[in-house]
């Protein structure tokens, strides 16, 4: 995992955030509440595509 992209939407007073991993195209994605900083928002989501990656992994 040398880079991961991040994208943000904002829906109402939640936030969608995609975790983007391309070497291996794979994507996650988290809803998160608005209050939540950018590095908050990215933990989230990059947990959800560590656990992805190794899920795959073990296949």
């Amino acid at each position: 995992m040398s880079e991961i992209l991040f994208e943000y939407v904002r829906q109402g007073q939640y936030i969608k955030v995609s975790a983007i991993e391309p070497e291996t195209k794979t994507e996650v994605c988290v809803v998160v509440p608005v209050g939540l900083s950018e590095k908050e928002m990215q933990i989230q989501a990059l947990k959800k595509l560590q656990y992805v990656l190794k899920k795959k992994e073990e296949e």
